[in-house]
């Protein structure tokens, strides 16, 4: 117990400093954003730069920032969808827009893509940067910065993003198989992430989005009644949420928030609700019962400002996941859902 406690100290006086740190760097000019100070440089050796735009499609900002507010306010729900979009992306090719891909065989085409959502504000927004500046603006920056302003809109944080990622060519449904579905172990979580050049802190706090948005009850029913065949629910389910779960979720084709608590809220109850034994799925519940992730879920219980500053952090640490043959050999697609050639 000391251990642990002595392990969350630590980690809130980590993340004190870097949150320190990102409001020294907002208040100058001559910084850009905290997470410009934390990455690893490997967005300016890949040639990402927050000015490319500036010249060849001014204010792509702000028109993507428009587009996307106009769709949320129409469907609030598409905020945490867009999210979840950009990040089934990065996870596997990089951050190279293959999920957007719409072929026979492609990542969207597998069965573990079909509950994504938001394609159609992406084709919006697309379409509107073609008119305005043709062949200019990838769709992998369009996702990148759709995923920002969708977290903006639901009340999140804001941070810089830079520019420069190619639209891959390539998209295989059998390679969405490694997107993360609810029942990994936190060991397999942090391997995929390690891969991915994220750490530990990065898996918790962008494990936080779930603060908002739903999963279908298919994702949730293994746990309600027959846990790994004990034929008994999930011992580590809060009781009272155990009822609710079951009620809500008597069919598998319904849906159910992700925070019970606070769900249309980007905030920390995320974080409560796993000390409550409330995490919708295993992969939430199970970064507070392992020693590598409670302390940082611990760290961020009460500190709103810190997980703010931190998923800025973390997403762009995510959105700088890139691929180098989708990069060497990518493009700039006319048209999101499919490859230049095909429009020839």
């Amino acid at each position: 117990m000391k251990n642990c406690a002595s392990m969350t100290i630590a980690i809130i006086s980590l993340l004190s400093i870097l949150f320190f740190m990102s409001v020294s760097a907002s208040n100058d000019r001559s910084l850009r954003t905290l997470p410009s100070l934390l990455d690893d440089a490997t967005s300016f050796e890949e040639g990402l730069s927050s000015s490319l735009y500036h010249k060849s499609c001014h204010d792509v900002e702000g028109v993507i920032f428009r587009k996307v507010m106009e769709w949320v306010k129409k469907d609030p729900s598409l905020a945490p969808s867009l999210i979840r979009l950009h990040f089934h992306d990065c996870v596997l090719r990089g951050c190279d827009a293959s999920i957007l891909l719409n072929h026979s065989g492609s990542e969207r085409s597998a069965n573990v893509s079909k509950s994504l959502r938001g394609f159609q504000v992406i084709d919006d927004i697309k379409a509107e940067l073609e008119k305005k500046c043709p062949r200019t603006v990838s769709c992998a920056d369009i996702l990148t910065t759709v995923a920002r302003d969708a977290t903006v809109l639901a009340g999140g944080p804001f941070w810089s993003i830079p520019f420069g990622r190619k639209d891959g060519r390539i998209s295989l449904a059998k390679e969405a198989t490694n997107v993360p579905m609810g029942r990994e172990s936190v060991t397999k979580l942090i391997e995929l992430f390690e891969s991915k050049g994220l750490n530990v802190l990065d898996l918790v706090v962008l494990s936080g989005a779930h603060t908002i948005g739903r999963s279908t009850c298919e994702s949730v029913q293994h746990r309600l009644h027959d846990y790994k065949g004990t034929k008994k629910p999930d011992p580590s389910i809060n009781p009272v949420y155990l009822n609710y779960l079951r009620k809500k979720c008597r069919s598998t084709s319904g849906n159910v928030f992700l925070d019970a608590t606070t769900p249309k809220a980007f905030d920390i109850h995320y974080f409560r609700n796993l000390k409550k034994k409330m995490g919708l799925l295993s992969t939430d519940q199970s970064l507070y019962s392992d020693l590598r992730t409670k302390p940082f879920v611990n760290a961020l219980f009460n500190e709103s400002s810190l997980f703010f500053n931190q998923f800025s952090v973390s997403m762009v640490k995510l959105a700088n996941i890139l691929d180098a043959e989708s990069q060497d050999k990518g493009e700039i697609r006319i048209n999101c859902n499919s490859v230049n050639y095909r429009h020839v």
